[in-house]
């Protein structure tokens, strides 16, 4: 796509759910199963702006991507302006289009060199990282993920980041309504995100605490957020996007069962297969099914089974012995 031309804006309605950035799950064959199952837009996993730069060993297979593979959202993190646009600009010369910023990991690997969350304790510096990236990827075309704050004494930070974001020109905010300090612990305050919703005029997306379609609902109804992004909930079942839709639509989602989850699986590894080396693509599905079946009765046998896979053999013997 010509970077100069305005591509279709990005879906912000109830029926066009988002899958999260999942750092270490969400690379092309996870993100083609999603949008296979309803996801109508699909974020990478976070990438290093600096880490792009300097050609940083896995950088390379995260842009993985297919026309099939759109709309997609790449997401970038770091802490220095220079290299967020110096990213930006490169990558938008390889075709992508729309940006995220993390400003909302919690992982110390991250907050210690300034970036994601940690913004959070610099809003300065947050607020340069956040013009460079805007100055690149044209108003509009890039969005920025955000946390509460740091932790319970700075936890309206949101507000002032969301204000200055909007007025420089961000296309949208996804915030996942818990402090750093809390990760994933307690309870997301989705009061927040109707208070971000009231607060700006462009898009929001929710996240936190969507663990099911039926949060999703439940959340763009308590709150008037634009849409909601799937995380830990696509996860545990990428089916979860069908469901969102069912829902909408009146009908009650089918309740999970062995042969569905088989066929997911299948589906999964048929996809990992064509998009990566056999040996990681077994390495993936053997760490990704004892999440898928997690709530599964009997589920036990089936993780010890993959877990020992030693090739596809043992893989498809462990599917049909235990589903």
């Amino acid at each position: 796509m010509d970077s100069g031309t305005l591509p279709a804006p990005l879906p912000f309605r109830a029926d066009a759910p988002w899958l999260a950035p999942l750092a270490g799950w969400s690379d092309l064959p996870f993100r083609l199963l999603c949008r296979e199952l309803g996801a109508a837009v699909c974020c990478t996993e976070m990438i290093s702006a600096k880490g792009f730069i300097y050609n940083s060993p896995g950088t390379k297979e995260l842009l993985n991507t297919l026309p099939e593979d759109n709309p997609l959202v790449l997401q970038l993190f770091g802490a220095e302006a220079p290299f967020m646009a110096e990213a930006a600009l490169r990558l938008k010369d390889r075709g992508f289009v729309w940006f995220d910023c993390n400003m909302g990991c919690s992982v110390p690997k991250v907050t210690r060199t300034g970036a994601g969350a940690a913004h959070c304790r610099d809003v300065d510096n947050a607020l340069r990282v956040a013009e460079a990236l805007i100055g690149a990827a044209g108003p509009g075309r890039a969005g920025f993920k955000l946390r509460l704050g740091w932790d319970a004494a700075t936890d309206d930070t949101w507000k002032t980041l969301a204000r200055e974001l909007e007025a420089r020109g961000a296309g949208w905010l996804t915030l996942h309504p818990r402090t750093a300090k809390q990760g994933f612990t307690g309870q997301a305050r989705w009061q927040a995100l109707r208070e971000l919703k009231e607060l700006v005029r462009i898009p929001v997306v929710a996240s936190g605490d969507l663990l099911c379609a039926q949060d999703g609902l439940r959340c763009l109804a308590e709150t008037g957020v634009d849409t909601v992004m799937y995380a830990r909930g696509a996860l545990r079942d990428p089916a979860i996007f069908t469901a969102h839709a069912q829902l909408l639509h009146g009908l009650e989602p089918a309740k999970p069962s062995a042969s569905a989850l088989k066929a997911r699986i299948l589906r999964h590894a048929e996809l990992a297969r064509a998009y990566s080396s056999d040996r990681a693509a077994l390495l993936k599905m053997r760490t990704i099914v004892p999440r898928y079946a997690h709530d599964l009765p009997g589920s036990r046998a089936l993780r010890l089974a993959v877990i020992a896979c030693r090739d596809w053999d043992d893989f498809r013997h462990a599917l049909n012995s235990c589903l």
